[in-house]
């Protein structure tokens, strides 16, 4: 296996990581926060963005949200976008809805869990 292939397949996993944490912590985040509305009721919209911004679910969330994306400028930068896309965002795919599942303990069914599975199969064909 050839150096630019394994930085391009770490950049790829970093993509996934970064950007299946930073989704997961959003959702945290604005579960967290509350009902924007009401705090906009209650407080106006200087409330409603403060409460955002000082949410440390929020902020976590954002920055693992640009690391993937540099992660994504990177690994563009050794391998071709038609490999790069499709394998992050299905990989993406799979990760999100594991930590969905364990840690902001939503309901997965099976349908989405054989969904996974075609995903899978389709990056394994990708990268043959």
């Amino acid at each position: 296996m050839s150096t630019q292939t394994i930085y391009s397949w770490g950049f790829i996993l970093a993509i996934v990581v970064f950007s299946s944490a930073g989704d997961v912590l959003l959702a945290k985040a604005m579960t967290s926060i509350g009902d924007l509305d009401d705090i906009m009721a209650e407080r106006g919209f200087p409330g409603a963005v403060k409460a955002v911004l000082t949410s440390g679910w929020f902020m976590a969330g954002i920055s693992a949200m640009a690391l993937a994306f540099f992660s994504l400028l990177t690994a563009l930068s050794w391998a071709d976008l038609s490999l790069v896309a499709p394998a992050s965002a299905s990989l993406t795919f799979v990760v999100s809805a594991i930590a969905a599942k364990y840690f902001l303990k939503e309901a997965v069914d099976t349908r989405r869990w054989i969904a996974i599975g075609f995903v899978c199969v389709g990056v394994l064909l990708l990268t043959r």
